[in-house]
């Protein structure tokens, strides 16, 4: 029962879209459990480019059924349109879509909360997409939030989104946001919206269960990456959910003892977008060439992504807070042609050299990268598929990367396309995608 987690190890934006997508041919059901429509998953088939926020990549495959869990917010408005996007694109959506009953709901009000909370002048800006998730999520937490069940209860629906609205109202006159809501219209296209998804809303955690119990394999995916968790990222410059493997487990409504492995993908390099620590960083032209050959800009807000070296004491922070059992490594090419490839295999900080992730942002913001400079090579790596066919020094990178990392390399992606990817044969993940 090869039930698989396939989640960022960085900062996100590792490639995980493409990534799932490629793997989702060889499992039943492909669901995401955390984050919001803040993260986007970009995938090229032949001419056609898909970028998707909330619905999980596996949905390109016909037949795999698409779970959005109850770790997720939703917003309806937006789900709507990917939904119209799809099916406009030949997507069976109506029969291969299920949406939690569970998941939490983002309302119009929670983007202006975020975007006043970011605004405010004592507040450190954390850069974040100004969709709401973060406010839905503490109404959440909070437990005032409402969940896409309740908006088939008409009478408990009406008593729970007037507690909210006020709330809101409330919070909005307190720090004088001048922004026009009509509370009465949004309630009325929300019962709306509601109507549209009905036939796709179920209880997905007996879904996923009822399914694993029949023999079919589920692969799960995360959103973001795991330095933006919201426990073991560099808070506070983290998102508002649980991006690690455990998520994969409260987020989706299935036993840990279901999971048999779990695959971090990590770029070749390391970007991250918005604020934050990001100790690899290169702020000069070598990074600017990363981020011109990697065309390296959100998928949903097409903002600019610092880019920088990869970073060998951060994977293998991520890999054992998840238990990685391979890694994929993406955009391999984007490094072709360079003289030499620094890698970063320590941290340094007051002439210190520490052998963990610090938890606070002035020690992360103060760290020094020791850099091992490997030599790059010549020739091209783009559109490769087997592992024989890369130029030896490329190959000798991803063995220093294993060996920084004590993670095997399991995949190597060197173009957008599906079939641009190696898979190492007799790798532990080449075992796991073998059904059982």
């Amino acid at each position: 029962m090869n039930n698989l987690i396939v989640l960022g190890a960085q900062w996100g934006d590792e490639g995980k879209g493409k990534v799932v997508d490629l793997f989702s041919e060889r499992f039943d059901i492909v669901a995401r459990y955390q984050g919001g429509h803040n993260a986007g998953h970009t995938v090229f088939i032949g001419p056609k480019k898909f970028v998707l926020k909330l619905i999980p990549s596996g949905i390109l495959r016909p037949g795999v059924k698409a779970v959005i869990g109850n770790g997720v917010v939703v917003d309806l408005a937006a789900l709507i349109d990917e939904m119209t996007a799809l099916s406009n694109a030949g997507v069976d959506v109506t029969h291969q879509l299920a949406v939690s009953n569970r998941a939490h709901v983002i309302f119009p009000f929670h983007r202006i909360v975020e975007k006043m909370s970011e605004g405010r002048p004592d507040r450190i800006a954390i850069g974040t997409t100004s969709r709401g998730i973060g406010p839905c999520y503490e109404d959440k937490i909070g437990r005032r939030g409402i969940r896409i069940a309740d908006l088939y209860e008409p009478a408990a629906f009406q008593a729970l989104y007037e507690t909210l609205a006020e709330d809101k109202q409330l919070l909005a006159q307190t720090f004088g946001i001048q922004e026009s809501i009509d509370y009465s219209k949004i309630r009325d296209e929300y019962h709306t919206y509601a109507e549209r998804i009905r036939p796709l809303v179920c209880d997905t955690s007996k879904l996923l269960n009822d399914a694993m119990r029949a023999g079919k394999r589920v692969l799960f995916e995360g959103a973001q990456g795991t330095m933006l968790d919201i426990d073991h990222g560099t808070y506070p410059f983290v998102t508002s959910s649980s991006a690690t493997a455990g998520g994969a487990c409260t987020g989706a409504g299935v036993p840990p003892t279901a999971i048999a492995g779990v695959v971090g993908v990590s770029k070749a390099y390391i970007t991250r977008v918005g604020s934050g620590p990001f100790p690899t960083e290169d702020k000069g032209e070598a990074g600017e060439r990363l981020r011109r050959a990697g065309n390296e800009f959100g998928a949903v807000t097409g903002r600019p992504r610092r880019c920088g070296w990869f970073d060998a004491p951060l994977l293998r922070y991520t890999a054992a807070i998840n238990g990685f059992d391979s890694l994929v490594v993406t955009k391999l090419d984007v490094l072709d042609g360079l003289d030499e490839v620094p890698v970063c295999v320590g941290y340094k900080c007051n002439g210190r050299t520490l052998d963990e992730m610090p938890a606070t942002l002035g020690v992360l913001e103060s760290l020094e990268p020791v850099y091992e400079k490997l030599p790059g090579w010549s020739g091209s790596t783009r559109g490769l598929r087997n592992e024989a066919d890369l130029p030896p020094r490329a190959r000798d990178y991803l063995r220093f990367l294993t060996e920084a990392t004590g993670v095997e390399i399991g995949c190597v992606s060197t173009g957008p396309e599906r079939d641009e990817t190696i898979l190492i044969p007799g790798s532990r993940l080449d075992r796991l995608l073998i059904p059982a």
